[in-house]
């Protein structure tokens, strides 16, 4: 038996349909696929409503679930999204953080889901590494010049 991949799968309540619409919407290289429904008889959820939806990004299989309120998401488990300009974080922090979503420090935030993402320029390790460090701690949306230029000292 050889193992052939990994798949992430995401926890919700009653939102992995949109959630998993959104997600896809909002990245490059996205792709919504398979969406299976709960039965007729299924105790806990309404007969049709969306069980589970397949969904890629950036190459990297998931899988929305609606299992039910037991297993909210937390900080324990987030994505990083590496953005090549200040115009495509803003877009990918704004999105993420509209329509109920908190935003956090140093480039933190949580979607409307719950889900917790870090929105950092391409190069945050080495702007880091360079002595951004202190420049990226009272920021909650990253600025890439203000960081390169804490960098280039």
């Amino acid at each position: 038996m050889a193992i052939t991949g990994i798949t992430t799968f995401l926890w919700f309540d009653d939102q992995a349909g949109e959630a998993a619409a959104f997600y896809t919407d909002l990245f490059p290289d996205s792709e919504l696929g398979g969406v299976s429904h709960y039965p007729d008889d299924h105790p806990h959820k309404p007969a049709g409503s969306v069980l589970s939806a397949e969904f890629t990004l950036f190459g990297q299989p998931f899988v929305a679930i609606n299992g039910g309120p037991q297993f909210p998401h937390s900080e324990a488990v987030s994505f990083m999204v590496h953005c090549d300009t200040q115009v495509e974080l803003d877009r990918i922090w704004d999105a993420l953080v509209a329509d109920g979503g908190e935003e956090s420090r140093c480039g933190w935030c949580k979607d409307r889901f719950g889900v917790s993402w870090q929105v950092v320029p391409t190069d945050i390790q080495d702007l880091l590494a360079r002595g951004a460090w202190p420049a990226l701690m009272p920021m909650t949306r990253i600025d890439i010049a203000a960081l390169q230029a804490a960098a280039s000292g």
